[in-house]
């Protein structure tokens, strides 16, 4: 196996990963590896694989890329995989779980410390650990998860295979693609976001090349003069399925959202917690909590 003999489990609200170091570079995982330790019945589970590793011992990662990372002062990269084996450009929740990963092994200052910068396949994200936040909870971080983009609000139809209805959807490039759907607004005529079926993954029209993750959302509340509101949020993951929460997705949400009522400021909640969002004219900024729930030696 080209995995180590130690991993862990970790998860950023709901959000769950196999995570380990590899400092050295020698432990780059194959398809096969990744499918097997993120299989939830034949393996440890998880909605992903985490490896913190330097930018160099990336194999898809430029030698000239890496090199301009380490002279951005960027020592750690995230090698995040899917469920399925695939790349994938980033993770905003896996951010948060390496970053607490990264504390705990000594290699990231803990709160009041020096932010930490963390490489991805979509750029460098900068963390500011928080400590305990409410409504957040314990190991908490704020990501800045960099730029966005947003395409014509509503371009798209989005459908659920054997779910009556359908929805209009906003895609947002965070690095990685979205489509956002707001829901229970009177024009959509999907099931509310609690009874959706989001086992099966939802048709997007027209086709998106990349695939895409797929946010189903509702506006629960919003304070115009304060700049603030709540929401609740479903995702399906592109390669994962549903997940409790996405953080690439969350972000998406908040930038739809903005579009759609001017308010900058969201408290989202997802089926793995509550997290917040600020999107600003040109970036979006996550917080949330992570945790790293125990230590695997592989037999």
């Amino acid at each position: 196996m080209s995995i180590p003999h130690t991993v862990y489990k970790a998860h950023a609200t709901g959000n769950d990963f196999v995570i380990y170091a590899d400092p050295d570079g020698e432990f780059e995982p194959t398809a096969d590896e990744v499918r097997f330790l993120c299989d939830r019945h034949f393996g440890i589970g998880g909605d992903g694989l985490l490896r913190l590793t330097h930018p160099e011992h990336v194999q898809d990662v430029a030698p000239d890329t890496a090199a301009t990372l380490r002279d951005q002062g960027t020592e750690w990269f995230m090698d995040y995989r899917n469920a399925d084996g695939s790349l994938a450009e980033m993770c905003g929740n896996g951010t948060r779980a390496t970053a607490l990963f990264a504390q705990r092994l000594g290699y990231a200052q803990g709160v009041g410390g020096e932010p930490f910068r963390l490489g991805t396949r979509a750029g460098v994200k900068t963390l500011v650990s928080l400590g305990d936040v409410e409504p957040c909870g314990r190991n908490v971080f704020r990501v800045d998860m960099g730029p966005w983009k947003r395409g014509e609000t509503d371009a798209f139809n989005v459908t659920i295979p054997g779910t009556a209805g359908s929805a209009r959807g906003t895609f947002v490039d965070m690095g990685n693609p979205h489509v956002v759907s707001v829901l229970e607004d009177g024009e959509s005529s999907l099931p509310a976001v609690e009874a959706l079926d989001l086992v099966t993954k939802p048709v997007v029209a027209p086709v998106l090349e990349s695939d895409q993750n797929a946010e189903f959302v509702r506006i629960d509340s919003q304070d115009a003069d304060a700049d603030t509101g709540k929401a609740t949020m479903r995702v399906n993951e592109r390669g994962v399925g549903e997940t409790l929460s996405c953080g690439t997705g969350l972000c998406a949400t908040g930038v739809t959202l903005l579009a759609k009522t001017g308010i900058h400021h969201w408290t989202i909640t997802v089926r793995g917690g509550t997290l917040r969002v600020d999107v600003d004219d040109d970036r979006v900024f996550l917080t949330g909590s992570a945790t790293l729930v125990g230590r695997i030696d592989l037999l």
